[in-house]
């Protein structure tokens, strides 16, 4: 029986540092996505586009990035905007690998030249799931 209870605790144990690396890791990127959309509402904003506009381009960053400048994916795609090839966003910066502004940056060009504003971006996702 001794055996079981080291067992149990050792299974507990390794439950609760797994879950609070988790939770850790859910806390940063968090973090992470808050000051990104931080630095894009006063850029989105520039461009002219109201509020409603930044909602729409929110919930389309957050399904395609989670607003993380590091998300990447087997097909190539990279960054908060998810720009495929990832290395088209150097027109807007040589540091688009590292740099949410610089991939913002881009990603809201891309946004008002193919589809004019960020709600029509997300309608296009949402028929299509890909923008």
């Amino acid at each position: 029986m001794p055996m079981l209870r080291r067992t149990g605790v050792l299974v507990l144990t390794a439950t609760l540092v797994a879950t609070g690396h988790a939770a850790a890791a859910q806390a940063q990127s968090s973090q992470i996505s808050g000051r990104n959309k931080s630095i894009a509402r006063p850029m989105a904003a520039a461009r002219g586009w109201a509020s409603t506009q930044f909602g729409c381009l929110e919930r389309l960053w957050t399904r395609e990035s989670g607003w993380n400048h590091r998300a990447g994916n087997r097909s190539g795609a990279y960054g908060i905007p998810q720009a495929l090839p990832g290395h088209k966003m150097a027109s807007s910066g040589r540091d688009w690998r590292t740099n949410p502004r610089t991939q913002i940056e881009w990603g809201l060009g891309y946004i008002k030249q193919r589809y004019g504003a960020p709600c029509r971006a997300w309608a296009h996702f949402q028929s299509h799931h890909w923008y």
